[in-house]
């Protein structure tokens, strides 16, 4: 297995444009190696002392954890929510060459001399 620690990055978003253009930022960026857009879901949750009822699109970031901190601040930044949820599981066992890649993926270039 690769030394690299590679994250899954969980995220839900209002709609699916939303979803598509914050995706294909933190992949042109580098944060992320792939990002997998699910099927809307329907959310139940606790905000602001009510119970809300909401369809979500769901996010799956693939990241290393060397890319994490930039990765989790753009999507923040990008993010429609007051309280976003931003949640990082790490991958504990995975295919070497897939766990290279996404590390090969999100590694910061090197600076120009």
């Amino acid at each position: 297995m690769s030394d690299a620690r590679m994250l899954l990055v969980l995220t839900t978003l209002p709609d699916e444009a939303t979803a598509t253009r914050i995706a294909r930022d933190l992949v042109e960026r580098g944060l992320a190696a792939c990002v997998s857009i699910g099927a809307p879901v329907r959310s139940i949750y606790r905000w602001q002392g009510g119970v809300e009822d909401a369809q979500e699109v769901p996010l799956t970031i693939k990241t290393s954890a060397a890319a994490y901190d930039a990765l989790a601040a753009a999507l923040r930044a990008a993010h429609p929510y007051e309280l976003p949820e931003i949640v990082a599981v790490p991958v504990e066992r995975g295919l070497d060459e897939y766990l290279s890649w996404v590390d090969e993926c999100t590694r910061p270039a090197a600076p120009s001399a």
